[in-house]
């Protein structure tokens, strides 16, 4: 294997860079915030929400996820019919690491508790939170052409969390939605208790 060496003589005596065209801006579109909340679900053409082709890809940022009940998952599913049922079939894969605040172990590796195999059920985002003062989760997800009649429908997310144990946990997950129908509506839910605080917002990429 032959290793190439950079030097970063040639970058510091640039005085012009060429732009990079074709990236898309990021639009905001929603916030919604929890306060005891069963669900926090964005749908189609309820209150300003916007999921249907304006839009090739949408990114939900999730912020300070405080679970009400102690050692909850943070998932979520998806609609076709703008939000009357949520359970859209999944395929997903799972992978993560963690690390204990006093150092004690470490881990990294594929997570079977977070995948799905052509499953109707709510997607894990993340680890157990804990529910103590200081304990949340972060993260984003990206759905890709929610819209579209003719493939199966992308997402991506990864995440961050103080673990119920005292740990910094992060999920990256990835699958699809195993539908060609427009999916017009998202929910996001503990997988047990309310979602005591946090917030989550909705952005269009064009």
């Amino acid at each position: 294997m032959s290793i190439i060496k950079l030097n970063n003589n040639g970058v510091k005596n640039a005085t012009a860079f060429g732009s990079i065209t074709g990236l898309g801006s990021m639009t905001f579109i929603k916030k919604l915030t929890a306060s005891s909340s069963a669900t926090l679900s964005f749908v189609d053409g309820a209150s300003s929400v916007v999921l249907d082709n304006t839009y090739k890809e949408y990114v939900f940022t999730f912020n300070n996820i405080h679970p009400a009940s102690d050692t909850q998952r943070f998932t979520f599913q998806t609609s076709t019919n703008t939000g009357s049922s949520y359970g859209v079939t999944i395929t997903s894969t799972a992978f993560g690491a963690y690390h204990f605040e006093n150092g004690s172990d470490a881990a990294l590796g594929y997570d079977g508790n977070d995948d799905l195999a052509q499953s109707t059920n709510f997607q894990p985002l993340t680890n157990t939170i804990g529910n103590g003062n200081d304990e949340c989760g972060s993260g984003y997800l990206h759905l890709f052409n929610p819209s579209s009649t003719t493939f199966v429908k992308h997402w991506i997310s990864n995440a961050c969390i103080l673990h119920n144990e005292d740990l910094c946990s992060t999920r990256m997950n990835a699958g699809y939605f195993n539908t060609t129908s427009a999916i017009d509506a998202i929910q996001f839910k503990m997988a047990s208790g309310n979602i005591d605080a946090g917030d989550i917002c909705l952005y269009g990429i064009a």
